[in-house]
């Protein structure tokens, strides 16, 4: 009958509401994360009540829910601490992924015998983090804000230098692209998402200088938001860095240049509620979009890959960010060693991960195996360090039991 689909899509969406809001109070009882106890359930949906499946689509993930998330985040960061911590951030998101990316093509390659080009696809895949899990952790425990806006940022930022990494590893994997092409491109994507992001920040912060409507300006946040990451898009470029910087220049520039105090506390209240929401639907659908029956086909090259991830998070962490650290020295804020300690262990994969997994082509080479390594990959992370994420902080921090 006409609006069957729509009803549908509705009941679907309001069973998802429901078993978001009980899971979230279940895990705030047993101090359990809340996004690991959803990824759990979408994984027990798919696998024993197929009826209730729900085809995830990538765009579902990057243009409805994630540019809402990634903009919620940026505009709750506090601009001091993100001065403090810009240089780590910067190292994490952009060297960081390529290094990361690297090393699990070069281990998944030689190890499964799989093309270079294939695991390079992998590896960009899998070099975007997902600090959900762990910044529930952080504030539950009372971590240091500098340590919290350092895991945030470099998620903030790397999901969009993955996405462009991504990118560049299809055309790659095409024929389409040279050295020099994807250097030259990765740098004037980036810079050009950089400038777009703060032009469009800088717009919408004095239009609500001039506006004394609370929920006007709401709204024109919302479009700021989505404005923002479609318009990168069209012009080919990345919508989650233009839409990071755009959120960032709101939430510093827009408050301080006339922002009402009524208006702030609606932005905060309605984007910390916008972000509940689409975090739970977002871990909700990644676990309905992880099939068992592939991870268990590829349990070889995930177990390469999982061991991957983890050298190559050791050397960006320890290696990278840690001797850069040693070589500026003291004066300029080296970080605490048990810092490097957690941010090792943070490093979790989640839904940008599974929507570019779900985005490769249908006649992609491999297609299934190499969506079976990321998914497999992702659950181990965030099964496997997110429920230890909070043992491994308070024995870092010397704050708690270990």
């Amino acid at each position: 009958m006409p609006g069957e689909g729509t009803f549908r899509s509705v009941e679907f969406f309001t069973i998802l509401l429901g078993a978001a809001s009980i899971l979230a109070l279940i895990s705030r009882r047993f101090g359990f994360p809340y996004t690991v106890a959803l990824v759990l359930f979408g994984l027990g949906v798919a696998a024993f009540v197929p009826a209730l499946a729900f085809e995830i689509t990538p765009e579902l993930v990057l243009v409805v829910l994630l540019p809402a998330l990634v903009f919620e985040a940026a505009y709750q960061t506090d601009i001091d601490h993100l001065r403090h911590t810009g240089g780590g951030i910067a190292l994490l998101a952009i060297p960081g992924v390529l290094i990361s990316a690297g090393v699990v093509a070069v281990v998944i390659g030689f190890a499964t015998g799989l093309d270079l080009e294939l695991a390079f696809v992998i590896g960009a895949m899998v070099s975007a983090t997902d600090p959900v899990a762990v910044i529930a952790t952080f504030r539950r425990l009372g971590t240091p804000p500098a340590l919290t806006t350092l895991v945030e940022g470099e998620s903030l930022f790397n999901d969009g230098t993955a996405i462009v990494v991504f990118s560049i590893a299809l055309g790659a994997v095409e024929g389409q692209v040279s050295i020099g092409d994807a250097i030259g491109g990765f740098t004037s994507t980036v810079l050009f998402s950089l400038v777009l992001g703060g032009i469009t920040g800088f717009i919408a912060s004095r239009v609500v200088a001039r506006v004394n409507d609370h929920l006007i300006e709401t709204t024109i946040s919302l479009l700021l938001a989505y404005g923002t990451y479609v318009l990168a898009d069209l012009l080919h470029q990345s919508g989650v860095i233009a839409t990071v910087v755009a959120g960032i220049t709101l939430g510093t520039y827009g408050r301080r240049i006339g922002m009402s105090e009524r208006t702030q506390e609606a932005l905060d209240t309605v984007w910390e509620f916008l972000a509940f929401i689409l975090t739970a639907l977002i871990f909700l659908l990644v676990g309905l979009a992880i099939t068992p029956g592939g991870l268990i086909d590829a349990v070889v090259p995930i177990a390469w890959g999982i061991g991957a991830v983890l050298i190559g998070r050791a050397l960006v962490i320890y290696g990278l960010l840690g001797g850069v650290g040693r070589l500026l020295g003291p004066a300029r804020g080296t970080l605490e060693r048990g810092w490097l300690h957690i941010l090792f262990w943070s490093g979790l994969r989640g839904a940008v991960t599974v929507a570019l997994a779900l985005s490769l082509p249908a006649d992609f080479p491999q297609r299934t195996l190499v969506q079976s390594v990321a998914f497999g990959i992702t659950l181990f992370t965030l099964i496997a360090q997110g429920l230890t994420i909070g043992w491994v902080t308070r024995k870092a921090l010397g704050t708690g039991p270990a």
